[in-house]
């Protein structure tokens, strides 16, 4: 695995399977409801709740789930106060690790993910001591089976995108977080059927790493990918070929 759909298969290995996909929505609830309560419930002037809830049907999250959330976050259904929060560490193998946390609790959130990393080989770093290897951007997932490689990278680029990558079977678009709903809006109008869509955290440089080291990072960020306050969790490891998650 290399390049962007590197990143994203990482990134989205675990987060899509069906087992997870109620923590996952549970996420999002979170996600969409600070986004409604901080900008309003209309998703057309509240840039970070469109793009929220783009990333949340990418995901299969139903309608209805996501109408709950955007009500929870406006004060028509209850709302919690929530504090984004984000942790920087280190896995194994000298492997960067950004956390982004959403919590109603932050000394419960801080000794979580401080224990996760010191009982998982790794350890929290300052701030700033590994967010400068990132680069905020949008990505959108196509499986090259099912679009045109051509008909996507022309609808992409006239939209805005940044670049268009075909590896590994996936077609992944890249562009800045500005230009991520129009992209993605544009694409869908045309009827392409994303695997995934988010504006995240990519690495600007790798770390490679051997199978054993691999499996004590994807160990470490599956403990955090657990915790209900962890949103998401970008890293720099570069995993064999060979290697295969545990499921």
């Amino acid at each position: 695995m290399s390049g962007h759909s590197k990143w994203a298969t990482i990134k989205h290995a675990k987060g899509l399977a069906d087992a997870k996909r109620g923590k996952i929505f549970t996420k999002f609830i979170k996600e969409i409801s600070i986004a409604a309560k901080m900008g309003g419930g209309d998703p057309d002037s509240n840039p970070k709740l469109r793009t929220v809830i783009i990333k949340a049907r990418a995901a299969n999250m139903p309608k209805d789930n996501i109408e709950r959330a955007i009500k929870k976050g406006t004060g028509e259904d209850g709302a919690a106060a929530y504090e984004e929060l984000v942790y920087e560490g280190y896995a194994p193998g000298g492997v960067a690790v950004l956390v982004e946390v959403l919590t109603d609790n932050h000394n419960r959130a801080a000794a979580d993910v401080r224990n996760i990393f010191s009982k998982n080989g790794g350890n929290l770093g300052t701030s700033g001591s590994v967010s400068r290897m990132f680069q905020r951007k949008g990505t959108i997932e196509y499986d090259a089976e099912k679009v045109n490689e051509d008909e996507v990278m022309e609808v992409a680029l006239e939209a805005g995108a940044d670049d268009i990558v075909n590896e590994d079977g996936v077609i992944t678009v890249t562009t800045t977080p500005d230009a991520f709903t129009a992209v993605a809006d544009a694409l869908n109008e045309k009827g392409f059927e994303s695997l995934s869509a988010d504006v995240g955290m990519v690495p600007d440089m790798y770390t490679a790493v051997d199978k054993d080291t691999a499996a004590k990072v994807q160990k470490l960020i599956d403990k955090l990918e657990d915790n209900d306050d962890v949103q998401n969790v970008y890293h720099t490891a570069e995993f064999p070929d060979d290697f295969e998650p545990e499921a």
